[in-house]
């Protein structure tokens, strides 16, 4: 169990490494989307648009993705979930990850105070992510592929709302709108292509027959 200052950055080659061995560990990356242990610096985890130590004028490339990654190897079960948007999805990811024989990876969508938001609404704030597209629901099960189907799922539905609905609860978006609306205007039409085209890409790879 980690962070993903950890999984996606400081120690993604030593994360790679166990992705790589085919071994049977089972991974769980507690995902806030920044270094939240260490005061909420910018990570390669935090997305397009926010707000963070190091990246006070908005980031303004992509969160690296992880789960894509991860499921370039084939043999890795891969998950993403978010308890706040559905709690059933969640259950049935970690059970098949423990019961998958090799490596399994679970990212899960962790709310954090650094993110600016009342904890009360943070799985509320977990739904709205999930709704916009931001956060994808999923599950990558190579034993599917013996089976003769798709290994990967889609567990949540096409993006319901736009980004804006989502990103705007939160004050380490919107206080770049106060600072500097132009490039938050920027920055967000930007995330939101993005959030668009990462469905897009996901919807034709559950497709594949």
């Amino acid at each position: 169990v980690g962070g993903d200052g950890w999984a996606y950055d400081i120690g993604y080659g030593g994360l790679d490494h166990v992705l790589a061995s085919g071994r049977n560990v089972n991974i769980l990356v507690m995902d806030t989307e920044v270094y939240s242990n260490t005061g909420g610096q910018s990570s390669k985890a935090t997305p397009l648009a926010a707000v963070a130590k190091f990246a006070a004028g908005g980031k303004p490339t992509a969160k690296k993705d992880l789960g894509l990654l991860a499921m370039g190897y084939g043999s890795v079960y891969v998950a993403k979930i978010a308890m706040g948007a559905s709690d059933t999805q969640t259950v049935r990811a970690i059970h098949e990850a423990e019961s998958y024989p090799g490596v399994s990876l679970i990212i899960a969508y962790a709310h954090c105070i650094a993110h600016g938001i009342n904890m009360a609404k943070g799985m509320d704030q977990q739904a709205l992510a999930t709704k916009s597209g931001h956060w994808p629901l999923y599950r990558f099960d190579p034993r599917r592929t013996a089976e003769g189907k798709n290994p990967l799922q889609l567990d949540s539905k096409a993006p319901s709302i736009p980004l804006r609905d989502y990103i705007y609860n939160e004050n380490r978006y919107t206080v770049l709108t106060q600072t500097d609306p132009a490039v938050a205007s920027e920055l967000l039409n930007a995330a939101q292509k993005y959030v668009n085209e990462h469905w897009k890409k996901l919807e034709a790879m559950a497709a594949e027959g």
